[in-house]
């Protein structure tokens, strides 16, 4: 699995691994791709069946897990900090736990290691129904998908990943089928008997609801050097919503 990737910083310096969440792609991280980039060498990845990644069948935390492993072998990275958001934030925990050793600082981002209602599947259905094959020009995709996605900064984040045919049309670089099709397995827990004993920073938008305070019995056995950061006025973009704070919170963990 060669995964797409983008590179900020110096070579130099610290390895730092970005994992963006479900339907996003290296691309919505580049601005803070950039700001990590002068304390780390950031490396942002497409995960599998996202952004220009290969696309495949099968699509599990655990083939994500692995593939993150191979790109750091293939890089020749020995150990790096992860950071992950939602989706990215539970492929960065099964790293974690079950490769300890190519972890050095692991941040997790709004997402907890426990099982999650399945909230995604309207979405996924409704964009499935969408012919973007068929779509002329840019403007006519934004209205024609919020005819079924109404919240802006949703359609939005969603448009990022349309892309044009040469010989015109556009096409969904995320591999939306095999994604709905295993939709299922991206909300389970990470279930495992081990604990990581690196240092940990959770960080949770205030106004969502992703990571609860009954969440920290269950972080705490599997982190127990971690630490609980909430960013009152963020949803689950916390990154997106409070970029100022959020880096702040970030990198104060990172670089000690």
């Amino acid at each position: 699995m060669n995964l797409f990737f983008r590179t900020y910083g110096q070579d130099q310096g610290q390895p730092l691994i970005i994992l963006h969440g479900l339907l996003g792609s290296c691309d919505n991280w580049h601005t803070l791709g950039k700001r990590f980039g002068e304390r780390f060498r950031v490396f942002s990845l497409d995960l599998r069946n996202h952004g220009r990644s290969p696309h495949t069948d099968e699509f599990d935390y655990a083939v994500m897990r692995d593939d993150v492993r191979e790109f750091m072998q293939q890089q020749g990275i020995k150990s790096a900090s992860l950071l992950g958001h939602s989706m990215g934030g539970k492929v960065a925990m099964h790293v974690a736990v079950t490769y300890p050793a190519l972890v050095e600082k692991l941040v997790v981002v709004d997402i907890a290691p426990r099982a999650y209602r399945p909230e995604h599947h309207e979405l996924l259905r409704a964009l499935r129904t969408l012919k973007v094959g068929d779509f002329s020009s840019r403007a006519e995709a934004e209205e024609s998908i919020a005819k079924v996605i109404p919240k802006p900064a949703t359609r939005q984040f969603l448009l990022k990943n349309l892309a044009r045919h040469h010989a015109g049309g556009y096409h969904w670089r995320m591999n939306l089928e095999a994604i709905a099709r295993n939709y299922m397995e991206l909300t389970k827990a990470v279930e495992t008997d081990r604990a990581f004993p690196g240092p940990t920073l959770f960080v949770r938008g205030g106004r969502a609801t992703y990571v609860r305070d009954s969440d920290v019995e269950l972080i705490g056995r599997m982190f127990p050097r971690h630490q609980l950061a909430t960013i009152p006025h963020a949803g689950h973009w916390v990154h997106a919503d409070a970029p100022e704070e959020f880096a702040a919170a970030a990198l104060g963990f990172l670089a000690k």
